[in-house]
């Protein structure tokens, strides 16, 4: 599940940090931004800690 979850955190990371330039760029509304970001955020925050974990000993 590993590879799957650093995908889907690159993603997120990418759909978090796009926005941004869209909107800089005025291909986006400020609210559209807003929401997407958000989405991207929380989905980075779900996925990350499934791949990024510390390591078991034992």
């Amino acid at each position: 599940m590993s590879p799957i979850a650093k995908l889907v955190s690159l993603v997120a990371l990418i759909v978090t940090v796009a926005p941004s330039l869209l909107y800089f760029f005025g291909v986006l509304s400020l609210d559209a931004m807003k929401w997407i970001a958000l989405a991207g955020t929380i989905a980075w925050f779900v996925s990350t800690p499934m791949w990024m974990g510390r390591k078991q000993t034992g």
